[in-house]
């Protein structure tokens, strides 16, 4: 375990789970990942030793295959990927909120049917929600699902940065559907499709079109997702219940800005580490910087910053597993994790100084990957609108 955001209460399992997981990471992830990311190639190998770990049925039940384990074990574990490379992370991440989301809303039938397979990573989930002109308002959706006479439904439109879309197998789809309700986010469906890795056409009437080229964040696949007269059935609905889309997905996305802040807290974690190591490595003015007042206080700033992402997180985590509502405790994890994650990095690049610019220090990746958690699972923006709501009606006056 790093020196830095340390766990009370941990069970003997949970520390045996995250020792092997931080095994891994030194051993197979950190030393690779600079080539996968040059290449941006996927980390096919990476990835299948993670299935013979059991990651991909982390939380997932154990009548279901899984190892049963709790949201915060799952955070520390993704903590841990991501101090390594974040994109290890991504690859968990969708697949992840689509097992939550089938384990808290769906069939018995549909559990059954994915759960067992997703546990293995034999199945690969991922999620769609943003469309190209949508950015944060959901409601808006326009992907449309019709129903047609046979009782199935008949989908049309575009949705847009669908992380793992070329190389996931199952993707939850949250179009528009025509229920009558007088609230957009009423009409909102969550469709499961579906489909084989690849792109292009992969099946009729859905198309991956290819990767859409990114600042950081590479290895992982981000794709548009286009349905042309996709024929999908009533039963492929989640929980098969029309109109329940919009509280499904948030369900899922409230525990995904735990995952984003645990994702947040390792890339903040690894940038302080490389900074730590190199302050005290380089030396001016006869001796090392870190013995200058300046980069000290810089350090101290840091550790702290790091410090306190990680026990937010930790609680948001905690507090989701104890059945407690965590919507502002998520927000305010998410929200802080990420900005001080990105001002840690920052401050880990200076350190380095122009040596951070070269592509042959780490930190120069970490400058590209940590500007995607200001923005994923809901920018700062959107989480502060959260917890201010939430704020003004606890304190109303």
């Amino acid at each position: 375990m790093t020196k830095l955001a340390q766990t009370l209460g941990l069970t003997e399992t949970q520390n045996e789970i995250l020792a092997t997981v931080r095994r891994f990471v030194e051993k197979e992830i950190i030393p690779n990942a600079p080539e996968f990311e040059k290449s941006d190639t996927y980390p096919q190998a990476i990835v299948d030793h993670m299935k013979d770990m059991g990651l991909f049925g982390l939380m997932i039940p154990e009548e279901y295959g899984g190892l049963g384990e709790s949201l915060l074990t799952y955070a520390l574990c993704v903590e841990e990927l991501a101090r390594g490379w974040m994109s290890i992370s991504g690859v968990l991440n969708t697949h992840f909120i689509v097992a939550y989301m089938l384990r808290q809303h769906g069939t018995e039938a549909q559990k059954q049917r994915f759960l067992p397979r997703m546990a293995t990573g034999e199945t690969r989930g991922a999620f769609s929600m943003s469309e190209p002109e949508l950015g944060s308002d959901v409601a808006a959706i326009r992907t449309r699902a019709t129903r047609t006479d046979d009782g199935n439904y008949t989908i049309d439109g575009q949705k847009m940065w669908l992380t793992n879309g070329g190389t996931s197998t199952l993707v939850a789809v949250l179009v528009r559907t025509d229920e009558g309700a007088d609230k957009p986010h009423r009409n909102l469906t969550a469709f499961l499709v579906e489909k084989p890795v690849g792109y292009g056409e992969v099946a009729p009437g859905l198309t991956i079109p290819g990767k859409i080229d990114k600042l950081g964040y590479k290895g992982i696949d981000t794709t548009e997702l286009i349905f042309d007269g996709y024929v999908a059935n009533a039963d492929d609905i989640l929980g098969e219940a029309p109109g329940q889309g919009f509280f499904q997905m948030m369900d899922g996305i409230e525990v995904g800005r735990v995952n984003v802040s645990a994702r947040a807290c390792g890339v903040g974690i690894r940038a302080f580490e490389l900074a730590v190591r190199y302050a005290q490595q380089r030396q001016t003015f006869g001796k090392p910087i870190a013995e200058h007042q300046a980069i000290a206080f810089q350090l101290a700033e840091m550790a702290t910053k790091v410090e306190a992402a990680h026990l937010m997180m930790v609680n948001a985590a905690r507090l989701k597993d104890s059945g407690e509502r965590n919507d502002v405790a998520a927000g305010m994890a998410k929200y802080l994790a990420s900005e001080f994650c990105s001002e840690v990095t920052e401050q880990s690049f200076r350190i380095h100084g122009g040596y951070g610019y070269s592509k042959e220090y780490e930190i120069e990746r970490l400058m590209r990957d940590a500007p995607f958690l200001l923005i994923g699972e809901g920018t700062s923006e959107i989480q502060k609108n959260i917890i201010s709501k939430r704020l003004l009606a606890e304190y109303r006056i």
